[in-house]
């Protein structure tokens, strides 16, 4: 009994009435509004894994549909009593099984991210044939179709070839007695085909009168021609409705052979429509997943905000509702929660009463993320006034009556796993007498209950703190400025009395102020209230600067973003630049090389002279040079430090401040913070990026290099065989050779004896045109060629 009263007391149906819209199916808004509480912490554990798997298909897909689940169970029981279905209760089965095929289908396109949901509908059978056989004899409008039946589609036949035959005969009577009829009309009367006529006329149509006008004027008459036709179509009608309830029987026995597979499917689709209530409400909410923690964890509850309340604001014009704080450690037992009047004390009993029923029920909470909460067995509330005169119960007796079913709840062994809220604990009687029983049950209650809140007004409640270390104290806060409260909740920093002082600052006479406070002992008191006035100056300090710390914090982090952001960009841009510079050198490289290519065909094209060779010398030299200055075109622009210059050492990771310029072995001193240090000009860049720019050191200049040369190109031209010549006779070649040249010859005297090769290089060693010789490269012949530069 206790539960359901504190359940009422939380205002618990009126947040299950606003889960239901969020339900879609009949079924899953009948479920909402009737929501249960499951019996263990695995039971609501699995239904938030629920609530977390359809809150990411909510996000991260389509969603799901429910478009064609229609309320099947009355079907389902009349077909469980042998009862025979109608059409459109045959076509709302039809389209629940289509709809659950859909649901399905979803859910295993997904089923690695919602694997409890696979597991649901992984047993799930929706009778595709069962489906086909209800829309082959069913159309849209629940009707059964011509087709359902070979037997049904001749009846009907004949049943709109009987009907055109009577139309043709009516058509006929109508012409033939014009005089007679009172309007050009077929009609129907109890399923006969009728026509008007005038009542003085009757006996000129004969027939049987199936009804009147209401003056009496004009008699609905069925003409003696077509009484046998008429009659042989209520026959076939008849037959129409006899194999139209056979045709529903039949489909009837279908579904009830598969009644238990079908009642299964209406409870999964059931199941997870409200798990989408769940998963939308808390999108709407935008709450947050709970975790359940043990008794030696904190129970982390920011910005926990009131759901009702939050409804209120967005649908009924309410106020923005005001989160609070709950921080709970886990050696704590009892919060006595001090403050004013429409402080907002109760509001947070229910905000915390709603908060665990909801992560109970698989629901997301309403706070900032880390949502930690324990999971308790029983919920106990005392809230509110239970005042009864009919039952002759005072405010204090409906107090003590309803904490008496408290305590006789709570089971051993103690502490019993419950959450116990009471409201204004000890009021109704006597202050001294109510303070008194206050403290005996909040202590009583600390050892039979895991966590109790308790409102109160009375400052005895707030020692216990400072006597029982499973006690603690919380207030809602009050701005005297305003003379209203702040609905903020504050812990650690019992409540104080503002009675007097919002007295004085409404005008109340200061006489009278002044011996009020001679009655409540102002020594003491105002010292107490001077100490809590104290404690919440500095709290609120406290929470200023965290403010202002959290503020940069942000800022901080936001300007770090933003730097790692740019340099990522300027990072990217410099390896895109690299590779631009990258493909424009290999480009030139590969334009000057066919151009080198070009120069060395021509050469080889004709007769070698002299000023070709030049002008090829000339041209290899102009690519050079272009390429020389595309390079220096493309090297990133430098910077030379100067004194007091800030630059980057990338290598620590530091912005420094130049302190000298560089010496004679490219070092400098730079200072950043308190340190000062010698670096390298290679070790530091400007802020922008730029490297440093290395001096190059002066050395005594060398003699100018030789002119170029004639590229050396071996022809046919510049090729003497001398193999098989004597020394002599070589001599006498080679002399010739060399007045002709214009270049660099190639002379093959081969290896043999060795003595010609040792003759030619002796002959070239005394020439004075030749400069010098060496022996062939490899490839034209190595030691057994010599090449002679004249």
């Amino acid at each position: 009994m206790i539960q359901s009263e504190t359940l009422d007391l939380l205002e618990w149906p009126r947040l299950c009435q606003q889960l239901s819209t969020f339900a879609v199916t009949k079924l899953g808004a009948i479920a909402a509004r009737h929501l249960m509480l499951p019996e263990t912490q695995a039971d609501s554990e699995h239904l938030l894994v629920q609530t977390r798997e359809v809150y990411w298909l909510e996000s991260e897909t389509t969603g799901l549909s429910f478009s064609g689940v229609e309320n099947i169970s009355p079907a389902l029981e009349r077909v469980e009593k042998q009862g025979t279905l109608s059409g459109k209760e045959l076509l709302a089965i039809a389209t629940t099984l289509n709809c659950a095929r859909q649901l399905r289908r979803l859910i295993d396109s997904h089923e690695l991210e919602v694997p409890v949901l696979s597991q649901l509908v992984a047993d799930l059978r929706t009778f595709p044939e069962l489906e086909q056989a209800v829309h082959h004899a069913i159309d849209d409008l629940g009707e059964v179709t011509d087709r359902a039946s070979p037997k049904l589609g001749g009846i009907r036949t004949q049943l709109r070839q009987g009907r055109d035959q009577i139309y043709q005969k009516l058509q006929k009577i109508l012409q033939r007695h014009t005089g007679a009829i009172q309007e050009q009309l077929i009609t129907q009367r109890s399923d006969r085909f009728v026509i008007p006529v005038k009542a003085p006329q009757k006996d000129s149509i004969p027939g049987i009168v199936h009804d009147a006008s209401t003056s009496g004027a004009t008699l609905y008459v069925e003409p003696q021609s077509i009484i046998e036709m008429g009659n042989r179509q209520r026959q076939l009608q008849r037959q129409e409705k006899t194999e139209e309830e056979k045709i529903l029987r039949q489909l009837s026995e279908q579904v009830a052979e598969v009644l238990p597979d079908l009642e299964q499917l209406l409870a999964v689709v059931t199941t997870l429509d409200l798990a989408t209530a769940r998963a939308r409400y808390a999108l709407w909410l935008q709450a947050n997943p709970p975790r359940f923690v043990a008794a030696d964890e904190i129970t982390t509850l920011r910005q926990l905000r009131h759901p009702l309340l939050v409804w209120q604001g967005q649908h009924e014009g309410g106020h923005d509702v005001i989160p609070i704080n709950v921080i709970v450690q886990p050696h704590i037992r009892v919060v006595a929660i001090t403050g004013p009047n429409t402080g907002g004390k109760t509001v947070t009993l229910k905000t915390l009463g709603l908060a665990v029923l909801m992560a109970k029920a698989g629901l997301f909470i309403p706070a900032r993320e880390p949502v930690e909460i324990p999971w308790f067995d029983q919920i106990l509330a005392d809230i509110g006034d239970e005042q009864s005169i009919e039952q002759s119960l005072s405010t204090f007796s409906g107090h003590i009556r309803r904490i008496s079913r408290i305590l006789n709840t709570l089971v051993s062994p103690a502490p019993s796993n419950a959450l116990v809220l009471l409201d204004e604990v000890g009021a109704g009687t006597d202050p001294s007498e109510g303070s008194a029983l206050a403290i005996a049950l909040l202590q009583h209650l600390a050892n039979s209950a895991r966590l109790t809140i308790a409102t109160t007004h009375f400052g005895e409640l707030k020692a216990l703190k400072y006597e029982d270390e499973r006690f603690e104290n919380a207030s809602v806060e009050f701005d005297e400025e305003t003379l209203s409260p702040t609905y903020r909740l504050l812990w650690g920093i019992p409540g104080r009395s503002n009675a007097l002082s919002i007295a004085r600052r409404l005008g109340l006479d200061e006489t009278v102020v002044a011996q009020a406070q001679n009655y409540v002992g102002i020594g003491g008191q105002e010292d107490v209230n001077q100490v809590i006035a104290g404690l919440e100056a500095q709290r609120r300090r406290q929470e200023n600067s965290a403010e202002e710390t959290a503020k940069l914090l942000a800022q901080a982090e936001k300007l770090h973003a933003e730097v790692a952001s740019k340099a990522q960009q300027l990072q990217e841009r410099e390896q895109e630049l690299k590779r631009q510079q990258e493909q424009a050198i290999q480009a030139a490289i590969a334009e000057a090389k066919a151009e080198i290519a070009g120069v060395i065909r021509r050469l080889q094209q004709g007769e070698p002279k002299a000023q070709e060779a030049q002008k090829a010398t000339e041209s290899i030299d102009k690519i050079a040079q272009q390429q020389r200055s595309q390079r220096q075109a493309q090297t990133p622009p430098r910077f030379e430090p100067k004194v007091g210059d800030r630059v980057r050492i990338p290598s620590l990771g530091q912005t420094a401040e130049v302190l000298s310029q560089p010496d004679a072995d490219n070092k400098l001193t730079v200072r950043f913070g308190l340190m000062k240090m010698t670096v390298s000009l290679t070790e530091i860049e400007s802020l922008s990026g730029e490297k440093a720019d290395i001096p190059v050191k002066i050395s005594t200049p060398a003699p100018p290099p030789p002119p170029p040369k004639a590229p050396a190109l071996r022809t046919s031209r510049n090729t003497f065989d001398l193999r098989g010549q004597r020394v002599s006779e070589a001599e006498v070649i080679l002399e010739a050779a060399i007045a002709k040249a214009n270049g660099p010859i190639w002379i093959i005297h081969g290896h043999g004896t060795g003595k010609l090769k040792r003759g030619v290089h002796e002959f070239l060693q005394h020439h004075p045109q030749v400069e010098r010789w060496e022996a062939a490269e490899p490839s034209d012949g190595g030691t057994g060629v010599t090449v002679a530069y004249l």
